[in-house]
């Protein structure tokens, strides 16, 4: 087996595909902001978007904390440069909810952001 990507059930797909497309700058594989369905490639793993099942409550994807336990995912993206990354974001009206910051239990570089669906997202490089 193989693992190729990761599917998103967000509540609006159009929504996030802008973000993904436009915002993140990720190339588009499939769909556009009519489709249902979409796919973006990430290096060898690809994100998908799609609508939740219908028995998903939407009000489980209104979380608006730093973490909490209702998150089943993290999208974690590796970045030449963190602080660079976050400036690039934040011109671009991306509200972090953790700046860049040193973990240095990892040693890694971090900063934290949510989708327009609430999916937490890390950035972070090596430190």
């Amino acid at each position: 087996m193989k693992f190729s990507h990761v599917r998103l059930l967000v509540p609006n797909v159009r929504e996030c595909f802008i973000f993904y497309r436009d915002i993140l700058g990720l190339e588009v594989l499939y769909g556009n902001e009519d489709t249902p369905f979409a796919e973006f490639k990430t290096g060898d793993i690809h994100i998908a978007l799609e609508p939740p099942m219908a028995s998903e409550p939407i009000a489980a994807f209104r979380n608006k904390n730093e973490f909490s336990a209702l998150d089943q995912v993290a999208l974690i993206f590796r970045v030449d440069d963190v602080d660079a990354t976050y400036d690039r974001l934040k011109s671009r009206e991306v509200e972090f909810v953790k700046e860049p910051h040193d973990t240095l239990e990892w040693n890694m570089r971090v900063a934290y952001f949510r989708d327009p669906a609430e999916n937490l997202i890390e950035i972070n490089q090596g430190i």
